[in-house]
């Protein structure tokens, strides 16, 4: 089986976006076989064949339209295990994070023609709680690392970004719609503007959550059926997310060192902030 992606490691000049931009796009890094490998994998999974079953034989509109979305995403066949620990991967999140960070959880989304858009939002989730834990947490990494095996055109369930924008601390007070009328741009060193993407098969964005970025809708008259779109979520060490996930014991089976560190880290329950803060 051949590599997952055309590159094992990123450039400087992808290393300086990150910083810069808050993310990078790395269109059709994929391998053709990969690309492939993981699409079939996708559609061969029991429930996502019941779902697009459920689509072609529907007459309802609203059950048409609504995406698949599973979180977190478990049920992963040999190409999608092997994208939690690519050489790429580790590489690129090494290089920012640094040695100290671990595996926080994934999903997989299929967007059918009609699906809503997403509003403009950032996710680091820190920033939404005000308990002593997240306060100490806000300024850790949160990487999103996004994969889109057969990519999108723009405005067609496409993801836009506001670049610069992981550099202003997203408060209630801040939206995007101040953002973009200039009110940061002192703060981030930069015009803030908004980015539409468009990526072809095969692409991945590696994402600072505390960007602020939306997803467009799918038209009705897509030439796309659907947007497939997986993603793996990796924060730096420290307590958990609001979405950490328990570990199948599966994925601990033969582990290598590597993986081992990922996986060692508590999972989210809704009583986990407050029992950190109780042992400070």
């Amino acid at each position: 089986m051949e590599s997952l992606f055309r590159l094992n490691s990123p450039t400087k000049e992808h290393l300086d976006a990150f910083h810069r931009d808050g993310y990078i796009a790395l269109p059709d890094i994929f391998t053709d076989e990969a690309r492939t490998g993981l699409i079939d994998e996708i559609h061969q999974i029991e429930d996502v064949r019941d779902y697009l079953h459920t689509q072609e034989a529907t007459n309802d509109p609203e059950e048409a339209h609504r995406p698949y979305f599973v979180r977190p995403w478990n049920d992963r066949g040999v190409w999608g295990d092997r994208l939690i620990d690519a050489p790429l991967v580790t590489a690129l999140l090494q290089a920012t994070i640094g040695p100290d960070y671990h595996f926080c959880h994934s999903a997989l989304n299929l967007a059918p023609r009609g699906a809503k858009p997403i509003r403009w939002h950032m996710d680091h989730h820190h920033w939404y709680h005000d308990n002593p834990v997240n306060l100490a947490e806000r300024d850790k990494y949160y990487i999103q690392i996004l994969y889109y095996p057969n990519g999108f055109a723009q405005g067609d369930r496409s993801l836009s970004a506001i670049p610069g924008s992981h550099r202003i601390a997203p408060t209630s007070g801040v939206t995007a719609e101040r953002l973009l009328a200039g009110e940061f741009d002192e703060q981030a060193g930069r015009k803030l503007e908004q980015k539409d993407l468009e990526l072809p098969p095969g692409s991945m964005v590696y994402l600072n959550a505390r960007m602020f970025h939306s997803v467009a809708p799918k038209p009705l008259d897509s030439s796309q059926p659907f947007r497939i779109f997986n993603i793996d979520i990796f924060k730096e060490a420290g307590p958990p997310h609001r979405h950490t996930q328990e570990i199948p014991e599966a994925w601990l089976e033969g582990a290598s060192p590597l993986r081992q560190q990922l996986f060692q880290r508590e999972a989210y329950t809704p009583e986990c902030w407050h029992s950190h803060a109780n042992q400070q």
